[in-house]
């Protein structure tokens, strides 16, 4: 299997959400989609529960009854998820090769298969740690440890990606790099990318939420046709900005009584 694979787009729906959290709904009959081979960018303050709505998503968190989480295709979701969170999570006694491949030792298999070997060793040469493929997660950079996490989540070859601040504790010109791999490597998959910066949601986001209220609920999202990473000086990112940030200045104004 080569590293350019990609699985067919896949769009998600979820119907009538509902989780309560300390016996008060944190979203109820909440309704919120996918599109599928696009990047939907979810912000909004924090405590909302965004990130509980990802959990959701992949099925990690329990839900109401009358919750749906249906796929366009007519398949259950389970099993087409992959997850990359704001902390790398690499095992430090495994080469950054072998974290690359941690999905196939968690399975139960002792050794990779040669394709699959080969696929994790090409696409760490396209984040540009092919020569660091036998090093310890030790000896890198953050950046460079958060590229190791992007091969581990393609490694999944999963056509739905949760991405809950992946680039959130880097600089800003490795957050702006990542973004540009995470954007061409993750092409024509289904990403839900939860972050708290605006220019990150219309760079890379064809479809941009804000999340506000108890219970939670979505705006209209802000939609964006230009092919992405986007330049910061596109005039849709620009033309886009301010309203963003005056709908995550209201969103942040509703929460307010509940601090």
């Amino acid at each position: 299997m080569s590293a350019s694979y990609r699985p067919s787009p896949v769009s998600v729906s979820v119907h009538a959400a509902r989780l309560e959290y300390d016996g008060a709904p944190l979203f109820d009959a909440l309704d919120f989609a996918l599109a599928g081979g696009r990047w939907t960018c979810l912000l909004g303050p924090s405590g909302v529960g965004k990130t509980t709505l990802l959990r959701v998503i992949a099925g990690l968190a329990p839900v109401g009854d009358d919750t749906r989480i249906v796929c366009d295709d007519g398949g259950a979701l389970a099993g087409r998820v992959a997850w990359m969170g704001q902390q790398d999570l690499l095992f430090p006694w495994l080469s950054v090769r072998d974290n690359a491949l941690l999905g196939d030792r968690l399975r139960g298999a002792r050794t990779a298969a040669d394709e699959r070997t080969a696929r994790a060793v090409e696409l760490l040469r396209r984040v540009g740690l092919d020569e660091r493929a036998h090093a310890r997660p030790d000896a890198l950079s953050g950046g460079q440890r958060q590229r190791v996490a992007i091969v581990r989540t393609l490694m999944e070859d999963r056509p739905v990606i949760l991405m809950d601040e992946p680039f959130s504790g880097l600089d800003s010109i490795t957050r702006w790099r990542l973004q540009e791999i995470a954007a061409e490597l993750l092409r024509g998959r289904t990403v839900l990318l939860v972050t708290h910066d605006p220019r990150e949601a219309l760079r890379l986001g064809h479809f941009v939420h804000v999340m506000a209220g108890r219970p939670a609920r979505l705006d209209r999202p802000l939609a964006l046709e230009s092919e992405t990473p986007r330049r910061l000086d596109d005039p849709a990112l620009l033309r886009l900005e301010s309203e963003l940030i005056d709908r995550l200045a209201s969103a942040a104004a509703i929460m307010e009584p509940a601090r």
